[in-house]
């Protein structure tokens, strides 16, 4: 909480989220110079294996305290600065230093030109590289582009080249083409008087831009090679609708195959899911920094835009077209699995139908063998009962007290037993069974 404030106290991310929107400003670049950019793929290296590397640098001794957590250093090493930024994929090291007269003239190329930096110490940056590029920016009156675009032909030879004009302010041309050495080359020519501020947004966008082009793209070798497993599994799940539609294959093969296909389907998401978002995310980025650009045409050759664009589409297209057929195929599976648990259900219903009628045939059975276990129950009952009163009516006979034979008497009891047996045993169903 700041001193004497008038406000509650600041959530955990607010510092952090307030300073977001000035975590990479733009560098002041004073023309001429040459700016040297490489980015690396940063996967497996630390933010301290980095920073190891940056106090490689002459006059580096020691980093800022709080470097251990930032994504971006601006270190002052004698007659270069260099500009340190760490991203999500990748880290960028941006080398300013003077273009020297005599390249400025035109008597070198940027292949040959000299850098301030150890070339040994380009080479150990912890990381793979992803773009490289040298960058001049010179000073030149732009009232006549196409006399400008002759002048910063000569640093490129014989390549053919792609320029424009931004905001009427300076040129950029380029060739795209890799060297042997590995960098690519931009020469910007602004007019005189530019302000550093705006040599460093130019420098900053172009760079940027560039990055950004080539991690967007590497989501097309991923998509190029899924192509046949993706093919191979919609040829697999129109074999399992088909023999579904047919009833040829039973529910337990078919739900084998599904899950097969499923899974396949599934393991293909979860490794390429990130790198088609990844691709979309870039994509975005690029086209937001060729509209910061205001580009303007030079006769006689294409934009930057133009021909970012033609390249870049197709392969963009290709990638957004493959994550959808991947999320299509998931949906499409869902929609069979659906299908054969409908078909399953509907044959443990008819099963279950079966069940039921076999438990009542079973339960009439029941009901009949019950009725003549009854039936012979009230004959055991009545044999019982007549069989005590017998020895009833011989104790009374022997007393006098019987004036009939004992055997009479017992078979006239016999109905009168079996009566009331049987109206006892149905006064036991209306109370326990209701019936």
């Amino acid at each position: 909480m700041h001193e004497d404030s008038l406000l509650p106290p600041d959530d955990a991310l607010r510092l952090a989220l307030h300073n977001e929107v000035h975590a990479r400003p733009p560098p002041r670049i004073r023309l001429p110079a040459v700016i040297v950019h490489v980015a690396v793929l940063n996967d497996g290296v630390s933010r301290a294996d980095e920073h190891a590397h940056l106090l490689r640098l002459p006059g580096q001794h020691a980093l800022p305290a709080d470097a251990l957590n930032a994504n971006f250093l601006r270190l002052r090493c004698g007659e270069f600065s260099l500009k340190w930024e760490r991203h999500a994929e990748f880290t960028r090291y941006a080398l300013v230093q003077p273009l020297p007269p005599e390249a400025e003239a035109g008597a070198q190329t940027l292949d040959t030109l000299p850098l301030r930096v150890d070339a040994g110490w380009l080479g150990r940056i912890p990381g793979r590289t992803i773009a490289a590029i040298k960058l001049v920016m010179a000073e030149r009156p732009l009232t006549f582009a196409p006399s400008a675009l002759a002048e910063a032909r000569a640093w490129f030879g014989a390549h053919a080249v792609v320029a424009s004009t931004m905001g009427g302010h300076s040129l950029v041309v380029t060739d795209f083409c890799l060297r042997a050495t590995g960098f690519e080359h931009i020469v910007v020519l602004a007019e005189p008087g530019t302000p550093q501020t705006r040599a460093g947004r130019i420098c900053q966008r172009l760079l940027e831009l560039e990055t950004y082009r080539l991690m967007a793209l590497r989501g097309l070798p991923a998509a190029k090679a899924l192509g046949t497993t993706l093919s191979e599994v919609e040829d697999d799940l129109a074999d399992i609708t088909a023999r579904l539609e047919r009833r040829s294959a039973s529910e337990a093969e078919l739900l084998d195959d599904l899950i097969s296909t499923a899974a396949r389907v599934e393991h293909a998401t979860a490794e390429h899911q990130y790198r088609f978002a990844a691709t979309g995310a870039y994509q975005a980025i690029v086209e937001s920094r060729l509209d910061e650009l205001h580009e303007g045409k030079v006769a006689g050759t294409q934009t930057l835009g133009e021909f970012m664009q033609r390249r870049l589409s197709p392969a963009i297209a290709t990638v957004t077209a493959t994550a959808q057929r991947l999320d299509a195929l998931s949906r499409r599976i869902e929609r069979t699995s659906a299908l054969l648990r409908t078909r399953v259900d509907i044959a443990t219903e008819a099963q279950n139908q079966q069940l039921l009628a076999q438990l009542g045939h079973g339960q009439q059975t029941q009901l009949r063998m019950q009725a003549t276990v009854e039936g012979l129950s009230l004959a055991a009952i009545t044999y019982y009962v007549v069989s005590l009163l017998l020895y009833g009516f011989k104790a009374l006979k022997t007393e006098g007290w019987l004036p009939v034979a004992p055997e009479l008497a017992a078979g006239v009891a016999i109905p009168l037993v079996l009566a009331g047996v049987w109206w006892t045993t149905r006064r036991i169903h209306r109370r326990f069974l209701g019936h």
